[in-house]
């Protein structure tokens, strides 16, 4: 039963749009959720996900604002977060709503080969990979965490997730504007709020709803925003998105920026976004998703183009010193090359930005090159290899990231051995093959060093499960 104290419903029922209730509100606050998924096509088709989870009692319903987001239903209680399909990152467990910031900021087909796009609050990675898959892994995604914990999770979430175009921050959010100045094509903002919307996942959000915290975040909203309308390009655009309901976190943070910065703001109408998005829509063209509307969270969305330069608010700051990378030279990427390619059949790609730092290889996002010396990165594209006395040693990120055609294919009962840590024995002894990659449904699941009697597991550490999920059929 969600808690919905005096003082929150009274001052929402202010914001509460003339065609709404106040008793669907809060019949509504007390359903529970509808599981919902976003299937990860970095890695594997809807169609195919689907083909492959259907015999397991799972039925879709398409979510109308995501192409490949589904509220699911499953014949068999089991924990997501522990099945085979969810630890190779072939689905992220999202909230529908949660799915509409993405889906507003970057077009499905857009070609982003050239984009800077930059997520200011990512953790812990719903709506980051989730960008990252709409951009095909193309372009440079910055994507930004405050907090040093979440940063943590936050790159889990992507390397899961085969996620290689990406460039992780740790920073307030509020400095984007100074270090970087009109320099992104795309900006998401899902900024921090009340988390008024939540209330169906934690019927606690509101017990101790108070206006006067409202307020201290309000300051926090408009202070990032005009950090991100700084550091986007003239002609860009901006997802200013909450989980929150009040006018005073969505609108009126909106209506600042619109005032501040004048004819440079432009509201894009998002009516048409989806079928049926105007039944969310507000006057400015802004979604505003009360829980009753779609049987989801409550969430905002405004897209906002910048439609003019502005003026830089803050000098350029110095250049950063001592980066800790530097290119790599034809002959290390030569022989990278043909390691990845006889040993995994993976090929790089002829453009790849190869850099190295001690014996690390590094897989750079190509457009990065240009942001080198202006901030500080935690963590830039993917780890490739580490270079031994003689040869590589390939690592689980790239092999998650970077699809190959061959590998040994495991079985059901295979794939939670391996996933559990244990090494894989072998029917018939063949002659050793060295390094293979093991893969599920047609997806890499990792690496084992194939020892002719059986699989020799090398599954990071960090990454075994001690329980799998394993559905009855099975």
């Amino acid at each position: 039963m969600a808690h919905l104290n005096q003082n929150f419903i009274s001052s929402i029922e202010q914001d509460l749009p003339s065609h709404l209730t106040m008793e669907d509100f809060i019949r509504f606050s007390n359903k529970p959720l509808r599981p919902s998924i976003r299937i990860n096509t970095l890695k594997i088709s809807a169609e195919k996900f689907i083909a492959l989870m259907t015999p397991k009692g799972w039925s879709f319903t398409p979510i109308p604002w995501c192409e490949h987001g589904y509220w699911i239903e499953l014949s068999v209680g089991i924990q997501l977060g522990n099945s085979i399909e969810h630890l190779q990152g072939l689905f992220y467990i999202q909230e529908a709503s949660s799915m509409l910031p993405p889906t507003a900021l970057i077009t499905e087909g857009q070609n982003c080969a050239k984009q800077y796009v930059l997520d200011m609050a990512s953790a812990p990675g719903s709506k980051t990979t989730q960008i990252a898959a709409l951009m095909n892994n193309k372009g440079l995604l910055v994507a930004n965490e405050y907090s040093a914990s979440r940063v943590k999770v936050l790159h889990a979430n992507i390397a899961r997730m085969g996620v290689s175009n990406c460039a992780l921050t740790h920073f307030d959010a509020r400095v984007f504007g100074e270090y970087l100045f009109e320099t992104f094509d795309s900006i998401l903002l899902d900024a921090p709020c009340s988390g008024e919307g939540t209330i169906r996942k934690d019927p606690d959000a509101l017990k101790n709803w108070d206006n006067n915290d409202v307020k201290g975040i309000v300051t926090t909203q408009k202070e990032l925003i005009d950090s991100a309308f700084q550091s986007l390009k003239p002609g860009g655009e901006l997802v200013y998105s909450t989980c929150a309901l009040s006018r005073k976190e969505n609108q009126d943070v909106c209506a600042y920026l619109k005032e501040r910065y004048s004819d440079a703001v432009e509201f894009v109408n998002l009516s048409s976004l989806f079928p049926g998005a105007d039944k969310a829509c507000t006057e400015e063209g802004f979604l505003h998703v009360w829980p009753q509307i779609y049987d989801s969270e409550g969430f905002f969305v405004a897209k906002i183009k910048k439609v003019s330069s502005v003026e830089r608010l803050l000098p350029e700051p110095r250049k950063q010193k001592n980066f800790p990378f530097e290119k790599a030279s034809a002959k290390q990427i030569e022989a990278l090359a043909d390691y990845l390619e006889t040993s995994f059949n993976i090929i790089l790609d002829n453009e790849a930005d190869i850099y190295v730092r001690d014996a690390e290889l590094w897989l750079f996002p190509m457009p990065f090159q240009a942001l080198i010396g202006r901030m500080r990165f935690q963590r830039i594209g993917i780890k490739l290899a580490d270079t031994l006395k003689k040869g590589f040693k390939v690592k689980h990120e790239a092999i998650s990231a970077l699809t190959t055609p061959t590998s040994v294919a495991l079985t059901d009962a295979e794939a939670q051995t391996f996933l559990m840590g244990r090494d894989i024995a072998l029917i018939e002894k063949i002659r050793p093959q060295g390094e293979t990659i093991v893969s599920y449904a047609g997806c890499s699941l990792g690496v084992v060093k194939h020892l002719g009697n059986k699989l020799k597991n090398n599954l990071p550490r960090d990454l075994v499960r001690d329980k799998i999920a394993r559905y009855p059929t099975l």
